[in-house]
């Protein structure tokens, strides 16, 4: 066993221990640190910005060489306001109602035996992230509110930001138990930590494409993630166009880095040769690079799109543009080309909008509202650990009742299985009613 072994099999030692210490903190304890990571972000973020500064000027020395994109290079840069706004994320968080302890259903089996379904944390969970430094304060502070005990293994192109930021957050948190949130920065820690089933019950990695691939397949801990945000705009030909015409800028323009900007406009062609000049017009203004299809080139002068280019994520201002003969040839697009993350189709037509949506096989479906809408923060989350394309556990934004699993409460007064055996045996009631568990329930009665 080498030394790296024997550190990173401690850190999460420990964090074990921690989960199960956390999980029995009150939510008025947890909320507390979480403020204190707050003041204490604002508070240094004089420091929280010189370190990033030489995280960026890394990565820019990186970008020339052609190591690094553009798009990366933007997703690790901090600012005053940037900070301000972490800082209130997680405040955001600390006001969330305490996900642990909720009763998800009630039943009564028979008279005084009663089984409660009740939201607990999951346990230890690893989250494995490149670039955003902001992605470990909102992975730690969605944890420390949902119970859970955190691995975090940030990329080393953001190495100088994530120190500082977990540095404030160990700091801040001397009275949530010791081990609760565990640094790692070593890149062979990575693969030793995909082979800890029996330790680590969650992973959640947030990067490329390939990234996110590599640890779904080296891993046999349930993964939460998603590899690509291959994402569409369907114009249809009931469509406002002022409105399409907004949106489609909106998903592309807004911030084109991230997972939910759209990167494939279909425009029913109905309405293709109004909507796309208007739509051209507009992404030439802000540097969009345009690639279509050839129904596409007859109407815009435009690059001609590849194969490839239906399946990328662009992550960058280039959008992929085609025009399609029906509402039937944009879902069968979708199907075929879409990464299960979110796709928004304006019409006026809400027979139409309701076919879309029960046909679209995504995480996240809109009518008449842009695709950048597929956030967290923007569903009330509070903040979000990232989006899951999966539909097993968690799915689109996951942000705190995503961190939680269940265990059956039940509560009984000297009740025997017997009982309910044999020739003469009771009865089952298995009726549902309101109720909320708490611990010896049926004695206080």
């Amino acid at each position: 066993m080498t030394e790296t072994d024997t550190d990173i099999e401690r850190d999460v030692d420990e964090a074990q221990t921690a989960a199960l210490e956390l999980a029995k903190r009150s939510d008025e304890e947890r909320s507390a640190a979480l403020r204190e990571i707050a003041d204490a972000i604002e508070a240094r973020a004089d420091e929280i910005l010189e370190a990033n500064e030489k995280d960026v000027a890394e990565g820019e020395k990186l970008l020339e060489q052609g190591e690094y994109t553009q798009a990366l290079v933007d997703r690790l840069k901090l600012s005053e306001s940037k900070i301000e706004s972490i800082a209130e994320m997680v405040r955001s968080v600390a006001d969330q109602d305490d996900p642990l302890g909720k009763t998800l259903s009630a039943r009564e089996l028979d008279e005084d035996l009663e089984l409660y379904k009740v939201a607990v944390p999951i346990g230890v969970v690893g989250a494995v992230f490149e670039s955003r430094p902001d992605a470990l304060v909102q992975i730690a502070a969605l944890g420390l509110k949902s119970g859970n005990a955190v691995i975090l293994k940030g990329g080393s192109e953001a190495l100088h930001s994530n120190r500082i930021l977990f540095e404030i957050i160990e700091d801040a948190t001397a009275d949530v138990p010791d081990g609760w949130a565990q640094h790692v920065e070593a890149r062979e820690d990575v693969d030793r930590l995909l082979e800890m089933d029996d330790s680590i019950d969650l992973l959640m990695p947030r990067g490329s494409s390939e990234f996110v691939s590599y640890i779904q397949d080296n891993t046999s801990i349930p993964v939460l993630g998603h590899t690509e945000g291959v994402c569409h705009v369907y114009v249809d030909d009931q469509a406002d166009r002022s409105m399409a015409e907004e949106i489609a800028y909106d998903a592309k323009v807004q911030y084109p880095a991230v997972c939910n900007a759209v990167e494939t406009l279909l425009v029913h062609e109905a309405v293709a040769e109004e909507f796309l000049p208007a739509i051209a017009d507009r992404y030439e203004t802000a540097d969009v690079e345009m690639r279509g299809d050839e129904r596409t080139r007859e109407i815009v002068d435009v690059e001609a799109a590849t194969d490839a280019d239906w399946d990328t994520e662009y992550g960058d201002l280039i959008v992929s543009i085609r025009v399609v003969d029906s509402l039937e040839a944009a879902i069968d697009h979708v199907t075929t080309h879409g990464s299960k993350h979110t796709e928004s189709i304006v019409t006026e037509d809400a027979d139409r909008a309701s076919t879309f949506m029960r046909s679209i096989d995504s995480a996240s479906v809109f009518h008449n509202a842009s695709t950048r809408f597929a956030d967290g923060y923007r569903f009330g989350l509070g903040a979000e650990v990232g989006i899951s394309t999966g539909k097993i556990h968690a799915r689109g934004p996951v942000g705190l009742e995503g961190l939680t699993t269940y265990k059956y409460h039940l509560e009984g007064d000297g009740h025997l299985v017997a009982t309910y055996a044999g020739e003469d045996a009771a009865p089952f009631v298995h009726e549902d009613f309101d109720g909320e568990w708490s611990p010896g329930r049926l004695s206080d009665e």
